[in-house]
């Protein structure tokens, strides 16, 4: 499937356009190609944009003073990333998002974003739809955190993405779970 038809099947879940205005909004897209390890998102920079995931997958993340490394999101497929406080609050980015295979993107500036939803409406409820379910799956993980045990965090990431055991390396799993490597290795070969 191509760029436009998998962004056009994303977009209709939560909008309906015209053929001519999908044309334009699809317009205001850059497509990008990064090789597994690039970085599109740096500490310290400006970010103006946002990513859509074609193919491939993103990791967005950050590494504290003690360098430990948090993962706050995987972007695969159909899935939107960035470092959203930066480019909302014309900041440098406090996270970085790279590549964790050769992914395609579809970048959309933040200008470009912010004009299409005064002009089109149902692209301005898309993006509040988006950032809805964005916000919602933020609350539940950090609910999760504060609740549950590690096992239960585990098989709550295994239930609700199972590609992510084929896309991504368990280290970064165990990051993202905030656990050891080898405690994610031990509950990876308990569930099996």
């Amino acid at each position: 499937m191509e760029a436009k038809e998998i962004l056009r099947n994303h977009i209709a879940q939560a909008a309906s356009l015209t053929d001519e205005q999908f044309d334009y909004f699809f317009s205001h897209f850059k497509p990008q190609s990064y090789k597994k390890g690039e970085t599109l998102v740096h500490v310290g920079r400006a970010v103006d944009c946002e990513y859509f995931v074609i193919s491939g997958c993103l990791k967005a993340f950050f590494v504290n003073d003690e360098i430990k490394t948090y993962i706050l999101q995987f972007a695969m497929p159909t899935w939107w990333t960035s470092d959203y406080a930066a480019m909302y609050n014309h900041t440098h980015a406090t996270i970085t998002v790279d590549c964790i295979a050769n992914a395609e993107v579809l970048c959309l500036s933040s200008a470009d974003r912010e004009r299409l939803c005064s002009e089109l409406h149902p692209l301005e409820h898309f993006f509040r739809w988006r950032t809805n379910r964005g916000y919602v799956a933020s609350q539940r993980r950090l609910l999760s955190f504060m609740n549950n045990d590690t096992k239960a965090r585990y098989e709550e990431l295994l239930a609700l993405y199972p590609q992510l055991y084929n896309l991504v390396p368990k280290h970064l799993i165990a990051a993202y779970l905030g656990v050891s490597r080898e405690t994610l290795s031990r509950l990876y070969n308990n569930h099996r």
